[in-house]
């Protein structure tokens, strides 16, 4: 039996969205390799999976799975795709939708014919809500590699980040440090690792490397992260424009115990029919 599917990108972050409301798919962490490969699948950096709500405080629910088959709880790109995906279906009239992800609420609303606006939560910057592991809470953090000690900022936005300074971020070592950071024992849920150049209180560039996946054109939640770790260093404004691989991101952000805003892209790329294979 075929499993129907929607590809849909923002920002060059791209995803495979099922809709389990219509259909009913069982998943195992092959089948998600499978569909996520490149070059024998559809291809996607996540997949995503939306469900119809079993809380009465959602309109849907959704679910994501990085490339390598494993479940994570948060992706603001991914949250404003299922928001576009949910209107370009007429699955819901709502301006804004709450979705229901593994560990909270994500409000999402129409911002212009193709950008879409995404409350992302409140940011939590204590070690252990991340986690990390820290005696005490601490702007930096110094954290040993393999032949180097490097300062990062961390902080959870439904996912663990960890974010970097960088003087260039063209220069910058994502793929070696993204890698040792991304499993360093420091992180038990392993970590998203964000490389942030600051060109102003109001303007960034950030290069992402995210975990089970590698690095990506754009990371929503990463773009809020960097956004919450400069502003809470005095390094950035309350609103502030996030140039990533893949295009450009608005973030939103007025301080500690307020929610991070996000506004950015998100389009349907095409839809099909998947033949699964025996995984």
């Amino acid at each position: 039996m075929p499993i129907t599917f929607t590809k849909m990108q923002g920002l060059g972050n791209d995803f495979v969205v099922l809709d389990t409301i219509a259909q009913s798919v069982e998943l195992t962490p092959g089948m998600i390799r499978q569909m996520a490969d490149r070059h024998f699948g559809i291809g996607c950096d996540q997949l995503l999976v939306v469900e119809t709500a079993k809380r009465p405080d959602v309109d849907f629910e959704y679910r994501i799975f990085n490339a390598d088959g494993s479940e994570v709880a948060q992706c603001g790109n991914g949250a404003r795709c299922v928001g576009r995906y949910l209107w370009d279906s007429r699955l819901t009239e709502k301006k804004t939708i709450l979705l229901g992800t593994k560990e909270r609420i994500i409000a999402v609303r129409s911002a212009t014919h193709n950008e879409v606006t995404v409350n992302m939560g409140v940011p939590l910057l204590e070690p252990g809500a991340i986690p990390f592991e820290a005696a005490t809470y601490s702007d930096w953090y110094s954290v040993e590699l393999q032949k180097e000690t490097i300062q990062i900022g961390v902080v959870n936005l439904g996912n663990p980040h960890a974010v970097m300074l960088v003087n260039d971020v063209d220069q910058a070592p994502v793929t070696t440090i993204g890698a040792q950071l991304e499993r360093h024992p420091r992180f038990p849920e392993r970590v998203n690792v964000g490389f942030m150049q600051c060109l102003g209180k109001r303007h960034i560039r950030l290069r992402v490397f995210e975990r089970g996946v590698g690095e990506t054109l754009a990371c929503g939640s990463g773009a809020c992260a960097a956004v919450v770790i400069g502003h809470v260093h005095g390094l950035l404004d309350d609103e502030v424009q996030v140039d990533l691989l893949g295009g450009t991101l608005k973030v939103s952000w007025t301080g500690l115990f307020n929610p991070v805003w996000m506004t950015g892209p998100a389009e349907e790329v095409f839809r099909g029919e998947w033949l699964k294979r025996s995984c």
